[in-house]
C-alpha cells in the first residue's frame, strides 16, 4: 500500500480553491475535503476522515497548515511527511493542544510578501518544533501564487 496524500485548505478557502483544483487534477487519489466551522469542528472532521489511515503525507495551506501540524503532533506514528504552505502557526490554536517536537520531515514554503501570516515568526516556531525542517522563504505572497504551481509536487509528495 502506498502513501495516503491529503490536502487541507486555508480558513477562507475550500476544496475547490486553486490549490484544491490543482491537486484534484494532478493527484486524483489525494483526499481533498471542505472544512468549515471553528478549529475544533475542523479538527474533528479531519480526525474522522483520517481514522484508520496511515503513511500520511499532508499538504496544509495557511490555516490548513496549522491543522496539519496539530494532527501530526497527535498522530506522528501515522505520518510520513508534512508540506506546509504559509502555515498559520502564529495563531493561539497552535498552542492549545499537544505541542511536541516532530521528527518526521517538514517542508515549509513561505512568501516574504505574506501580509496574513508573518513568515519570520513562523520560521522561529518551526525551528523550535520541527527537528527535520526544510524551510524555503520565497519571494511571493500569502497564497504563494507564483511559487505553488512551479513546485515539484511529484517529488514533494513522495518519501525517499
Amino acid at each position: 500500500m502506498g502513501n495516503t496524500l491529503v490536502f487541507i485548505h486555508g480558513l477562507e478557502s475550500t476544496a475547490q480553491g486553486a490549490k484544491g483544483q490543482f491537486f484534484s487534477q494532478y493527484f486524483p487519489e489525494m483526499i481533498i475535503e471542505d472544512y468549515t466551522g471553528d478549529f475544533n469542528a475542523r479538527m474533528k472532521k479531519l480526525n474522522g476522515i483520517l481514522a484508520g489511515k496511515t503513511e500520511l503525507i499532508i499538504v496544509g495551506s495557511s490555516y490548513g497548515g496549522l491543522m496539519a501540524v496539530r494532527y501530526a503532533m497527535e498522530n506522528e506514528s501515522k505520518m510520513k511527511k508534512l508540506i506546509l504552505l504559509a502555515p498559520a502557526l502564529n495563531l493561539p490554536e497552535f498552542k492549545s493542544g499537544t505541542c511536541k517536537k516532530l521528527i518526521i520531515p517538514v517542508i515549509i514554503y513561505h512568501g516574504t510578501g505574506d501580509d496574513v501570516v508573518d513568515p519570520y515568526i513562523v520560521k522561529q516556531i518551526a525551528s523550535k518544533y520541527f527537528s527535520n525542517l526544510e524551510y524555503h522563504l520565497v519571494e511571493d505572497d500569502h497564497p504563494l501564487h507564483a511559487t505553488f504551481p512551479l513546485l515539484d509536487w511529484k517529488k514533494l509528495l513522495t518519501v525517499v
